[in-house]
């Protein structure tokens, strides 16, 4: 029979897809309606590693987190019904934060629909709001055009999530071999990039060349687009200090003259928030500037700056601030553009000297800070305390993959990545707890040969404390840090500082993590004096299989905590 009128099964034909598109590694959960996908997995020649996790909602964080240290397409698998909607949340956070992550699930037979059939949901409707592009295949001819147009639209333009659906008759159906075609290029973002005219490059340079004090902020869409070395040259160039977003952390090392760290109500530390008061110019870069960068549009206030935004997204230019110049395009392709105009008018005007000064005296302001408490022997163990040996003793090159709350205001604020690039990964867009747990599965299998490391707070580990379970299946080497405070910590600072102290509903029992990790099979330690800090993670980041370390410590309502504003 010729090869175009061979006919396979639209399960074989998803599996051919993916692999002919470059996935690797797919993260899921088996359910009754993926059997014949997983069928297909088993029997099909191919190059893609299934991970096995315990839910949709993990499996989802571990995509998202492979796909940002990859540039490539994550994805997750998972069936109808509860595996569909135990995957939204991670979803809907990959594409609140511009993360292209494939959604594949399973569904029940298109013929049950509207007869009652056990895990009917719909399925398009869930995913809507969530992705890019969302299609249930309702015939098996339409399973390879819906996953060139889900890569499509995941790594074109604005980065996003995608959602495919397919019921377990279409994916038992037939169709031609010969409808298998893929681009792999479209596995990896940006895939395509954009630029701004040439007009509005010269609008950028003539408002930069009447500036005097500019200082640049950058998000996470500098790292997604790989502009890391573009960013350094535009800041030399300008001698303009360089704040980041809490998404965008180690975009550039902190040893920089000109980086002077985390800026926004989260993490942000008084020095640098003065240097941006001072400015007179502001460049955003590959960011929202929503309500956590602009601390609630108080620095700067509307009108009070000569701002220059560039994002590949023009819905996110002007949302918040009056723009004199806007450039529309992708990041690294944007700023060597802009550079490259620059330098066709010169460049002489522009001096470092106002940019590495200020960033000099806003880092003596911020150690002075620090130093009130690193070097703290109370107990229980302050969190700059635990930034100073988490310093250290870790890799300069390693990874750390942060849940939001406890943590984030002191690794945002105090920690010092050692080298430029994607190092720390935070959840930042809708803030759901148990993210770095399940995070570090996904960092580990991106295959970046580098340390991994996993912090939360303790209402976090018990969002997802069953990954446990998956990372000592794979024997990860990774070390997770837990930060036992017996609270949803961010939630009752919030009550100590916008409402009088009157907590409610934030405290729970305090679980020895340890000896839970323990059980699982992982080595652990718990510490309460801060003086033995330094040797447990020293020894756990040494250990080759996964650790865990429980760290005691102060609750950030009796904490000074770097955040200017929690929600009042």
């Amino acid at each position: 029979m010729p090869e175009q009128l061979k006919k396979i099964t639209a399960a074989d034909a998803l599996v051919m897809m993916l692999d002919k598109m470059g996935v690797k590694h797919i993260f899921g959960v088996c359910g009754d309606t993926s059997l014949p996908f997983y069928d297909s997995l088993t029997k099909l020649d191919h190059d893609i590693t299934h991970i096995l996790a315990r839910d949709e909602r993990c499996a989802a964080y571990m995509a998202d987190v492979y796909a940002r240290l990859t540039n490539r397409v994550g994805v997750v698998e998972g069936p109808s019904g509860a595996g569909a909607t135990y995957m939204v949340p991670g979803i809907a956070e990959a594409n609140g934060t511009t993360i292209p992550v494939l959604a594949i699930t399973s569904d029940i037979p298109v013929a049950g629909r509207d007869r009652f059939v056990l895990t009917e949901c719909d399925q398009e409707a869930l995913f809507k709001t969530f992705t890019k592009y969302t299609r249930v295949a309702e015939i098996p001819e339409a399973v390879p055009t819906a996953v060139r147009a889900a890569f499509n639209a995941m790594t074109s333009g604005t980065p996003g999530a995608a959602h495919i659906g397919l019921p377990y008759d279409v994916l038992k159906g037939e169709l031609d071999a010969d409808e298998v075609w893929a681009d792999p290029s479209f596995n990896t973002f940006p895939c395509r990039r954009t630029l701004p005219s040439s007009e509005d490059l010269h609008a950028a340079v003539t408002l930069l060349k009447g500036a005097k004090k500019i200082a640049i902020v950058c998000g996470g869409g500098v790292l997604h687009s790989g502009a890391v070395q573009e960013l350094i040259q535009l800041c030399e160039t300008l001698g303009s200090p360089l704040g980041t977003t809490i998404s965008a952390k180690g975009t550039v090392t902190e040893t920089h003259p000109l980086a002077m760290g985390t800026i926004g109500t989260n993490g942000s530390t008084a020095g640098a928030r003065d240097v941006l008061r001072e400015a007179d110019t502001l460049v955003y870069i590959g960011c929202r500037v929503g309500s956590v960068t602009s601390e609630k549009r108080t620095n700067p206030y509307n009108g009070e700056k000569k701002i220059l935004h560039i994002d590949i997204d023009p819905k996110s230019i002007g949302a918040n601030y009056l723009t004199d110049v806007s450039l529309v395009g992708d990041a690294k392709a944007t700023i060597a553009a802009l550079l490259s105009t620059l330098n066709t008018v010169g460049t002489e005007t522009f001096s470092q000297e106002w940019g590495v000064e200020a960033v000099r005296l806003s880092k003596i302001q911020k150690k002075e800070r620090f130093d009130r408490y690193s070097q703290s022997n109370d107990m229980p163990i302050y969190g700059e305390r635990l930034v100073t040996e988490m310093q250290k003793s870790l890799p300069d090159d390693a990874i750390v993959v942060s849940d939001p709350g406890t943590p984030t205001p002191f690794l945002c604020a105090f920690f010092e990545p050692q080298q430029s690039g994607r190092s720390f990964l935070f959840h930042r867009f809708h803030g759901g707890l148990g993210f770095a747990l399940p995070g570090v599965v996904g960092a580990h299998f991106a295959n970046t040969g580098r340390k991994v490391v996993g912090i939360m707070g303790d209402g976090s580990f018990g969002f997802s404390s069953g990954e446990l379970e998956t990372i000592v299946r794979y024997n990860l080497p990774v070390t997770l840090i837990v930060l036992n405070n017996s609270s949803f910590g961010w939630i009752r600072a919030g009550q100590d500082r916008s409402f009088g102290k009157r907590y409610f509903s934030t405290k729970f029992s305090t679980a020895d993590h340890a000896k839970i990790a323990s059980a699982y099979g992982l080595k652990s330690w718990s510490v309460k004096d801060p003086n033995l800090l330094a040797d447990t993670l020293k020894e756990a980041f040494a250990t080759d299989g996964p650790t865990l370390v429980d760290v005691y410590t102060r609750p950030l309502e009796e904490s000074e905590v770097p955040v200017t504003a929690f929600l009042g």
